[in-house]
C-alpha cells in the first residue's frame, strides 16, 4: 500500500488517531464522553420526525451493507454510509447538540452518527467506540482550534476529518491506512460557507450528515485498500493552499486535555451565539409586558454583524425557516420575551411568522460590544436592556451560558434533556435501559447494542 506520509502532518494526526488507546483516556474523559454520547442520541431521536429526517431515513432504505449498520428510531439496517448520514440528518436537525469554538467553530457530536456505524459494523467494544470518539473530537476540534473563521469554507469539513479519522479508529486501522483515510477524506471533501447565508435550507441540518457520511465512506476505502492522494496538506495544490500554513495544536492526552471534556452542551434548541441571549431573555421574561415593550437591545460580541451584512441580514431580520429561526438571535430573543421558554416546539410554522413576535422583532436593535468581542471565546458576555413605553429599564447579563464547559450541564441534567427528547418516542423502560447501557458503555462486548434501546414506536399520537 503506498504512502501518504510523506506528508508530516497527515502522519502526525493519523499516527495520533491510530495509537490511541482507551488505557490513555482519564476517567473524567471517559465520563464525558459518555455524556456527548446521551446528548448526541438524544438530540436524534428528540428530531425522528422532523421532515429532513423522515427523508433521509426513507433514502437509507433504499440499500443494506455487507455488513449493515443501523438507521436509529427504526432499527432498520442500512449501508453503514447511509445510516451514518441518515442518523446524522438527525443529530443535528434541531441545532440542539453540541459545540466546540476556537479560533472557528464545529460541532463535533456530528461525527458520533459515522463513528457509531463503523463500530456497529465492526461489532466493536464499548471500549473503542469511546476511544474513536475521541479521536473524532481531538481531529475536528484541532482544526477549530487553528483555523480563523469565516474564510468561505463550511466549518462540516471538519465534521468530515472527524468523522473519517474515529471510524478508522473503530475499524482499528493502522497509521498507514489511517492516513490514507484522512487524505481521502480531505481531498473531496471541501464544502462551501453558503450553506449557512440567505434564507436557510433543510441543508443547513444535512451538510454535518453529509460529512459523516463521507468521512466514515474514506475510512471504509482506506479499510479496503484505496490509496489517498500524497501531500494532501502540504502538497502544491494541497489544504494549506486553501487554508494557508498551519501547524497542528497540541493533542489531547500526555498530560494535556482533551477537547471533548470543553465543548459546549447546549440547553437550548438553537445556534451556539443564541445560547447567552435566549438566557438573558428568560432572566427578563415578564419584567415588562411584551404589549408596552419600546424597545430591546442586545449588546454582544462580533456575531452582531451578522445582523447588519447585506448577504445574513434579510433573512436572519425575517425567517421564513426553521433553520434560518433557530439562527436568528433576533428572532429567538423575541420568542422568549413572548413565551417564556424556547423548545422545539417554538418553531412551527405559525409561530415562525407569528405577527405578535414579528412585531416584537420590530423593536430589537443588536450591536457589538468591542470589549464582549475581545473576551470571546473565552467568554459568552450578553447585555439585554429592555424599555418601556413609561420609561422604565430593565438589564440583565450573562458571561458562561447554561451548557457551557465552564457552567456546565450536570448528569442529571444531561439525563433530563434526554429524556424530554425522547419523551413520547420512546417508553420510560427504553430511555432507562439506553441510559443505563450508556454509563456503563466501557462494559459493553458490541457497542452496536447501544441502539437496541432506541426503537420508536411506528404508530403513536401525531405521528
Amino acid at each position: 500500500m503506498a504512502s501518504t506520509t510523506s506528508d508530516a502532518r497527515v502522519a502526525a494526526l493519523s499516527r495520533y488517531t491510530a495509537e490511541l488507546r482507551y488505557e490513555d483516556l482519564p476517567p473524567e474523559t471517559i465520563h464525558e464522553t459518555k455524556r456527548k454520547l446521551i446528548d448526541a442520541l438524544g438530540c436524534a431521536i428528540g428530531a425522528f420526525d422532523d421532515e429532513p429526517c423522515r427523508i433521509a431515513r426513507a433514502i437509507a432504505r433504499r440499500a443494506v451493507g455487507t455488513p449493515p449498520a443501523r438507521v436509529l428510531g427504526t432499527l432498520q439496517p442500512s449501508t453503514p454510509e447511509l445510516a451514518a448520514f441518515a442518523n446524522g440528518v438527525m443529530v443535528r436537525a434541531q441545532d440542539y447538540n453540541d459545540s466546540y469554538l476556537a479560533g472557528s467553530s464545529c460541532h463535533p457530536s456530528d461525527a458520533i452518527p459515522a463513528v457509531l456505524a463503523a463500530a456497529e459494523a465492526a461489532h466493536c467494544n464499548g471500549r473503542t467506540l469511546i476511544t474513536a470518539v475521541v479521536a473524532a473530537y481531538e481531529a475536528s476540534c484541532n482544526f477549530a482550534d487553528i483555523m480563523t473563521r469565516e474564510q468561505g469554507w463550511d466549518n462540516t469539513f471538519f465534521d468530515t476529518i472527524g468523522s473519517a479519522l474515529g471510524s478508522a479508529r473503530a475499524f482499528e486501522l493502522d497509521a498507514g491506512r489511517s492516513a490514507h483515510a484522512l487524505a481521502l477524506a480531505i481531498t473531496p471533501n471541501l464544502a462551501l460557507g453558503q450553506t449557512r447565508l440567505g434564507e436557510l435550507s433543510m441543508w443547513k441540518g444535512c451538510a454535518a450528515a453529509n460529512a459523516a457520511r463521507n468521512g466514515i465512506f474514506a475510512a471504509m476505502l482506506a479499510q479496503d485498500g484505496i490509496t489517498g492522494p500524497q501531500n494532501t496538506i502540504s502538497g502544491r495544490w494541497g489544504l494549506q493552499r486553501v487554508f494557508g500554513p498551519f501547524e497542528w495544536a497540541p493533542f489531547g492526552g500526555r498530560g494535556g486535555p482533551f477537547r471533548i471534556a470543553e465543548t459546549h452542551l447546549k440547553f437550548y434548541p438553537a445556534v451556539v451565539h443564541a445560547q447567552s441571549p435566549v438566557a438573558v431573555a428568560l432572566k427578563l421574561y415578564g419584567h415588562i409586558k411584551t404589549d408596552d415593550i419600546k424597545s430591546v437591545t442586545i449588546d454582544s460580541y462580533w456575531v452582531a454583524k451578522r445582523y447588519t451584512d447585506s448577504e445574513r441580514a434579510a433573512s436572519l431580520w425575517n425567517p421564513q425557516t426553521r433553520e434560518t429561526a433557530d439562527h436568528s438571535i433576533v428572532w429567538l430573543v423575541a420568542a422568549v420575551l413572548l413565551d417564556g421558554n424556547l423548545t422545539a416546539a417554538s418553531f412551527s410554522e405559525t409561530r415562525i411568522r407569528d405577527p405578535r413576535l414579528v412585531a416584537l422583532m420590530k423593536k430589537i436593535i443588536i450591536r457589538e460590544n468591542p470589549e464582549y468581542t475581545k473576551a470571546y471565546p473565552a467568554r459568552w458576555p450578553c447585555t439585554i436592556t429592555i424599555e418601556s413605553n413609561g420609561g422604565a429599564r430593565e438589564t440583565a447579563s450573562v458571561e458562561y451560558f447554561k451548557g457551557h464547559y465552564l457552567n456546565a450541564l450536570s448528569d442529571t441534567e444531561v439525563e433530563e434533556k434526554f429524556r424530554t427528547l425522547t419523551a413520547g418516542l420512546l417508553e420510560e423502560r427504553q430511555s432507562d435501559a439506553a441510559l443505563k447501557t450508556l454509563w456503563n458503555l466501557e462494559k459493553l462486548d458490541d457497542a452496536g447494542k447501544i441502539l437496541d434501546d432506541l426503537a420508536v414506536a411506528p404508530a403513536r399520537p401525531g405521528s
